[in-house]
């Protein structure tokens, strides 16, 4: 029996009929866990500025211990568009001020306290930089964020439930009367030695309890809804458990949850993340641009160069992280031009390395693909939402790129979708000369890679590159890829070792062998020293006004001094103590330390820890001396 089909009946079939060509492919699952949006958004900013600047600027001090004169903060040419417009040209997305450092002191008029900048010279008290860098980031289309340190060495009821309450009210202040904030940074440093109100004692809280954090984050999520909250454990993003600007080459951005808080005493897996961590808590890597925090007129000299700026952003932003890039204002309230400079040519060095994707004209193949809308042109189109992936329970795959001509390649980019999720665990770059497939000699493991990874490698010339993924959690969803070549370029910055200029000198008791370590001008060797005091010995009695003390730069950084005595006696050894304090923020940044003094003439010069970072009973002294 032959079947007529009208016109009409064809026209209705043919949609059906061109779908079932062209089925839809499935968008692969997420992984758990997951960035929320506002996550992503955070990190696909990169790079931001800190800024530090306080009374701690006008007196020398790293963390201040909340007792400092009001009248000595008095920036005269104070400028946040200056400090706005250098971020602009250093290609920062945002800036975090530090609203209230550790001191208690306020950068805006608070009504809470009467240590903050409206009992200040500065605009006779009118001041408000936190308005003030608010309204210049608004100006100049950047976002901005605020520091609010927990911990307050000036205020008396520190401690107590009400210090609790005070600090809420801080908080919300910032939060509703300055516009929108992109992150809410809270410091792990909590509890110690300070003024309290003039009591001038060491106080102890509980670190996991003491400040009901679950009230912040019910806060912030009220006022802020699209800010990202940073602290040792997140839960918006993590410390990366240095200060020293680098993330892992291995970097997952999850943590167990509840597991890290503020003080977590295994900070150092921080710099890795947890593989088998159920919250999505990714890193940032805070680092200044100077050896302190705030501005130290001595350290005009010692501002990270252009090389050891782009070093830190292929291991923050390339392993995974973003950076934070502190600029410590100078006493007249502007960045010292050395800063900026260095910042902003920084930023032209980053750009031009990875201005020209050689993959743009290269042909990609891949060992599969999961269908059309996730093929190989989604890996150069530029589109961050577009990506190739594989079949599920496909978690190893090749992408293999060819080029018309031989080619000088020396970097190389990729990066996963992480709104689905952090999935490869392992992967490996391989070139091909004649018939062989060798490996990019790489001076990092080829693990994780997240947002972003960058790898830097000894120059290869070839017609062929290829990216095995070995193993991944789930399958692979790569939306960006790219090849780079740098002419000249260096696989390593390392920062050189301090120049001491030290008198001669002996420690008493301690072996010749094992002296050398501490006057050698050789970082990675370190004099050990049993119980906490050494005394230097000079030979003669000499004038002396500083000590310098580079702790143990090893990576668990053992024997830290956290405060200090140190005395000095003539021939007759009979000691007068000169001076006591503490090395403030040691752990975290283990740079060197330097005691200025009255001149004294002396030939013994006695250090006695007063307490150890972590309670060893042996002090570390990679380099020491005095002048």
């Amino acid at each position: 029996m032959k079947t007529h089909l009208s016109l009409r009946s064809i026209v209705v079939a043919l949609p059906f009929l061109l779908l079932s060509g062209c089925q839809t492919v499935k968008a692969p699952e997420p992984v758990l866990p997951v960035p929320q949006e506002k996550q992503v958004n955070w990190q696909k900013m990169e790079t931001y500025a800190f800024v530090h600047f306080g009374l701690n600027t006008f007196n020398d001090r790293e963390w201040g211990y909340g007792d400092s004169d009001l009248q000595t903060f008095n920036p005269t040419r104070l400028d946040c568009e200056q400090w706005v417009q250098t971020f602009v040209k250093a290609g920062m997305k945002g800036v975090i001020l530090t609203a209230k450092h550790h001191d208690g002191f306020c950068l805006w008029p608070t009504q809470l306290t009467e240590y903050c900048i409206r009992n200040t010279p500065y605009k006779d008290g009118k001041g408000d930089i936190v308005r003030e860098l608010s309204d210049a980031c608004k100006k100049y289309g950047i976002k901005f964020a605020v520091y609010l340190s927990p911990w307050d060495r000036h205020q008396a009821n520190y401690g107590t439930p009400e210090y609790v309450d005070y600090f809420y009210k801080q908080l919300h202040e910032l939060l509703s009367n300055y516009g929108e904030v992109f992150e809410v940074w809270f410091d792990g440093a909590n509890g110690g030695d300070g003024w309290y109100g003039g009591s001038k004692e060491v106080r102890t809280i509980d670190r996991k309890t003491y400040y009901d954090y679950p009230r912040a984050y019910r806060m912030i999520d009220e006022l802020q809804p699209q800010a990202v909250i940073f602290s040792d454990g997140g839960p918006g993003c993590r410390w990366v458990g240095n200060e020293s600007g680098f993330a892992g080459a291995t970097n997952w951005s999850f943590l167990r949850a509840g597991e890290v808080y503020p003080g977590y005493p295994k900070y150092r897996e921080l710099q890795y993340g947890h593989a088998d961590g159920n919250q999505w808590v990714a890193a940032e890597c805070d680092v200044s641009i100077r050896p302190g925090w705030f501005y130290h007129p001595e350290e005009n000299d010692k501002v990270k160069t252009v090389d050891e700026l782009t070093d830190l952003y292929y291991r923050s932003v390339g392993h995974n992280a973003t950076l934070l890039l502190n600029f410590p204002v100078g006493r007249n309230g502007l960045i010292h031009p050395a800063d900026s400079l260095n910042a902003v040519q920084f930023h032209q060095r980053v750009q031009a390395e990875l201005a020209n994707n050689l993959l743009a004209t290269a042909k990609i193949n891949a060992s599969g693909e999961r269908g059309k809308q996730f093929s190989t042109l989604a890996l150069t189109d530029g589109v961050y939402d577009t990506y190739w992936a594989t079949n599920d329970g496909v978690t190893s795959a090749d992408l293999t790129c060819s080029f018309e001509h031989p080619t000088l390649i020396n970097r190389l980019m990729i990066q996963e979708y992480i709104p689905l999720g952090q999935r490869v665990k392992a992967f490996v770059v391989e070139y091909k000369q004649g018939h062989q497939w060798l490996p990019v000699k790489c001076n990092e493991e080829t693990t994780t890679i997240g947002y972003k990874r960058l790898l830097r490698f000894e120059t290869v010339e070839t017609d062929q590159v290829r990216i095995r993924f070995v193993d991944a959690r789930a399958c692979l969803c790569i939306n960006e890829l790219g090849a780079y070549y740098v002419a000249g370029s260096q696989e390593n910055y390392q920062p050189a070792v301090a120049e001491l200029k030290s008198l001669p000198f002996t420690l008493l008791g301690v072996h010749e062998e094992e002296l050398a370590k501490c006057r050698d001008k050789q970082e990675q060797t370190t004099c050990f020293i049993q119980g906490k005091e050494f005394v230097l010995d000079l030979g003669e009695e000499k004038e002396i006004q500083t000590f310098y003390y580079l702790p143990d730069q090893g990576e668990y950084n053992k024997g830290l001094i956290a405060s200090y005595e140190l005395s000095v006696a003539g021939s007759d050894s009979n000691f007068k103590t000169i001076t006591t304090g503490e090395f403030s923020n040691i752990r975290n940044n283990p740079i060197l330390q330097k005691i200025y003094f009255t001149p004294v003439n002396a030939r013994y010069v006695k250090v006695k820890a007063i307490r150890t970072i972590d309670g060893e009973d042996s002090i570390g002294l990679a380099e020491v001396g005095v002048q």
